[in-house]
């Protein structure tokens, strides 16, 4: 492998997060491809980088000396853990790193690096020392052995967790449980689904579109990578000893939304959406989405009309404009979450916003017209030609905002 002649920054990869099938730059002093390369997601990590860069660098350079990279990627940390990153790279010559400034998040942390990888092997431990190094040259192993998947568990032999409170132990366990009744496909082929810590064959997961939410990219991996054989390596997670947990309520409802999605986009919906080339399940969030508008609209009204006494008008205006706003929000963070979650900036936000407004409007006269003209000039029963006017709406309101609202372009 090249030593790094200089300390620069790697290049954030944009687009899709998507792992190309060959290796970008890669190739070691034998002239081959470079085996693993381990990717080290981080942010507020400055008391633990070195001390990680270190212990990894001596474990991979007694198994496979000059035939790995070390990559640490770093979501633009306010206490500038990139930065003494950077300074290491001097030192360990193995040693890659990449800032990231306009995007954020774990899982896509973790694709980015990849996508800037050079191995044929592909892994992930965390940046705090809560996963134990020494159980990589077991997963290397297991993939050296034929595995597609070597995934550290914490649920087999030679598994557990340190020091974990009973709530937290439940909400693992209950975690994993409801995973294996939405997704028992994908969660049924492995202990811990929930672990952040393995390794993966490029040619597993080349080409492959991912798409995660949150912080477990594992499932990503499962539910769309062409995985055959999968090993377990059994680790004893540890707490960490410097900095400050990152476990919060958020990761869990993540991992639920995550769940939801992978079903949706590889089940049976999945696969119509690619038969009839339409996104069935992306329609299917937006119209979950339009149900709820229709309660926030009427609620609204209802009160302004009873309790505010407002007029007729200025309260169908008003209401009208909450359900707007409610349906922006939701579909914003489910329905197009992969798509708005680059384009993060308050701007590109107010900027889909007028446009989703402005083609719910054209949505609402175009309904206007269609049951006008089934009830006037076909004589259609008004209640049947609103539902066909509403449902013609919500396919007009889905196609025109996925195409223009939340458009995917890279908004510099």
């Amino acid at each position: 492998m090249k030593t790094n002649s200089s300390n620069l920054l790697l290049t954030v990869p944009t687009g899709p997060l998507k792992i190309s099938e060959l290796p970008p730059n890669g190739v070691g002093t034998s002239g081959e491809s470079i085996h693993l390369s381990l990717v080290i997601p981080t942010y507020k990590e400055r008391d633990n980088i070195k001390n990680v860069v270190n212990i990894l660098s001596q474990l991979l350079d007694e198994s496979i000396p000059e035939n790995y990279e070390l990559i640490v990627v770093d979501d633009d940390s306010p206490d500038r853990t990139w930065e003494i990153a950077q300074s290491l790279t001097t030192e360990y010559p193995q040693l890659r790193v990449m800032r990231r400034q306009q995007e954020r998040g774990l899982s896509s942390a973790v694709i980015r690096g990849w996508q800037a990888a050079n191995g044929s092997v592909l892994g992930v431990i965390d940046g705090d020392l809560q996963h134990p190094p020494e159980v990589l040259t077991q997963l290397l192993r297991s993939v050296d052995q034929g595995a597609d998947l070597a995934v550290a568990s914490r649920h087999v032999d030679g598994g557990g967790v340190s020091s974990w409170s009973v709530v937290r132990r439940i909400l693992s366990r209950g975690a994993q449980l409801l995973g294996l009744v939405i997704l028992p496909g994908v969660l049924g082929r492995v202990s811990d689904p929930m672990s952040g810590y393995f390794m993966v064959r490029r040619s597993a997961i080349a080409n492959a579109t991912l798409n995660p939410v949150g912080y477990k990219i594992l499932l990503e991996v499962i539910g769309r990578g062409k995985v055959g054989q999968v090993a377990e390596v059994g680790y004893v997670f540890c707490e960490r000893k410097e900095g400050e947990s990152k476990v919060t309520w958020k990761q869990y409802i993540d991992y639920i939304h995550h769940l939801v999605r992978l079903r949706l986009s590889t089940g049976r919906v999945g696969r119509l959406s690619k038969k009839v080339n339409f996104p069935v399940g992306r329609f299917l969030r937006f119209g979950l989405v339009g149900l709820s508008g229709v309660f926030v609209d009427l609620t609204v009204f209802y009160l302004l009309r009873t309790v505010i006494h407002l007029g007729l008008t200025r309260s169908t205006i008003l209401s009208a404009g909450v359900a707007i706003i409610n349906n922006f929000l939701w579909n914003d963070l489910w329905t197009f979450s992969d798509i708005s979650q680059r384009q993060r900036d308050r701007h590109q936000r107010f900027k889909r916003f007028l446009k989703f407004s402005v083609i719910c409007l054209a949505g609402v006269i175009l309904q206007v017209l269609i049951i006008n003209f089934l009830y006037n000039v076909l004589g259609i029963n008004q209640f049947v030609g609103k539902i066909i006017a509403i449902a013609v709406a919500t396919v007009w309101n889905f196609w025109i905002n996925l195409k223009l609202s939340w458009r995917v372009t890279d908004v510099k």
